[in-house]
């Protein structure tokens, strides 16, 4: 995308966010180095303290920026009590950055099912032996737990654990943000 092309349009059209943050997120896959598809998520919790912490989009369309995690950590048990959030898209080499602000659903058992699957088998197996967001016995323990799932499982077929789903966060408002000389 030419720098022209940030500052022509008044994304009036319905679908110009999305287009435009496909645009942005592919130059980022194209220019940086390390997980192009990280966003800070801002969730609070019950009192209305914010937390805030990294995961990865799995992918978005009109509907919304999914991404998936562990019902049973803290961010999970807070997007499923307040349903609403933000996250942040930052690109440093790209000097933009992506804000984004709606309300939280959980994805369908499909989906869920089906992202799950692409995943890495000791990722698979990962799902099923950490007690996420609970404080860790010991290194020993976790790695205990990864042996009697892999064990349990074998080479078949390893399912996706019920606490363990994805989100999509319906936009209410997307803000572009482009760093210019004398900003």
């Amino acid at each position: 995308m030419n720098e022209n092309e940030l500052t022509t349009g008044d994304f009036t059209q319905e679908n110009e966010p999305y287009s435009l943050f496909g645009a942005w997120l592919r130059d980022a896959e194209a220019s940086e180095p390390n997980d192009p598809n990280a966003l800070a998520l801002a969730t609070v919790d019950a009192d209305g303290m914010p937390n805030v912490r990294m995961v990865l989009l799995k992918s978005f369309d009109h509907d919304g920026f999914v991404f998936f995690t562990n019902y049973e950590s803290r961010k999970g048990r807070e997007l499923l009590g307040q349903k609403k959030a933000a996250l942040v898209f930052h690109w440093k080499s790209l000097r933009r950055q992506v804000r984004v602000r709606g309300a939280i659903e959980t994805v369908s058992d499909a989906e869920a099912d089906a992202y799950f699957e692409t995943r890495a088998r000791g990722s698979r197996i990962g799902a099923w032996a950490s007690k996420q967001s609970r404080p860790l016995e010991s290194r020993f323990a976790l790695e205990k737990a990864v042996a009697e799932y892999t064990v349990k499982f074998g080479l078949g077929h390893i399912p996706r654990p019920a606490y363990w789903s994805g989100f999509r966060l319906k936009p209410i408002s997307i803000e572009f943000w482009h760093d210019r000389p004398f900003r």
